[in-house]
């Protein structure tokens, strides 16, 4: 409609991210031994883990995929949890809605160990998840895999 007015449309994304630390991130994905279980709060989040095992498809189909099965992985949103599913993982707190009714969910949920939970998230995330987790005795162990990307100027 707008070109036949002699108008140009251009889409401009408002926020774009990039994918950091994935090596950092597969070698934890490596060893769910060392950990409680996931905790995913975006879509971006379990992106940056379908990167990480695109790499490594043998060793996630052959074990590790089951052993983190064994543990508990927790979303907030539909979307995530159906990525999450995408990975052939089972998750719980998708209803949740936002992290702080999620965190709520783990500490009822989770017993207080030694063991941390794997929380990759982005450079903008908030605080409240992991703190009120802390002050439950719970361990996240938080591992940023995606950032924003500065804006694009218009032509």
């Amino acid at each position: 409609e707008l070109s036949s007015h002699g108008y140009e449309a251009t889409l401009i994304p408002v926020l774009s991210f990039t994918f950091v630390s994935l090596e950092l991130l597969s070698d934890k994905l490596s060893h769910p031994e060392n950990y409680e279980g996931l905790i995913f709060t975006s879509p971006r989040a379990v992106e940056a883990v379908r990167m990480c095992l695109e790499d490594n498809k043998e060793a996630w189909e052959h074990s590790l995929k089951e052993q983190w099965n064994r543990k508990s992985i927790y979303v907030v949103g539909k979307a995530t949890a159906a990525l999450v599913k995408d990975l052939g993982l089972s998750s719980e707190g998708e209803a949740s809605g936002n992290a702080e009714k999620l965190a709520d969910l783990i500490c009822s949920k989770q017993v207080p160990s030694s063991a941390p939970i794997l929380f990759p998230c982005g450079s903008l995330k908030r605080e409240v998840l992991p703190k009120k987790l802390k002050e439950k005795r719970r361990n996240p162990r938080k591992r940023r895999v995606f950032q924003p990307l500065g804006g694009k100027v218009l032509p």
